[in-house]
């Protein structure tokens, strides 16, 4: 029997599956013109990009995610 606990089984692998960007550029071609998004994102394990006002950018619509270096 496993110890009653406030985590879920799920819970272990979104350190390893979900990526949180700070500050980052989302575009939607290879050729970096058609910028969707500029700023803090998730990539969610599914491949969908979480904006902070809680939209979704599909996947589909994802070519790549750039993250922007933090200046000191």
């Amino acid at each position: 029997m496993l110890p009653a606990g406030t985590s879920s089984i799920f819970d272990w692998g979104d350190d390893y599956f979900i990526k949180e960007y700070r500050n980052a550029v989302v575009y939607g071609d290879r050729d970096a013109t058609d910028v969707l998004h500029e700023g803090e994102v998730r990539v969610l394990a599914n491949g969908w990009v979480e904006l902070p006002t809680g939209r979704l950018i599909s996947p589909d619509a994802v070519h790549h995610v750039d993250p922007v270096p933090d200046e000191d």
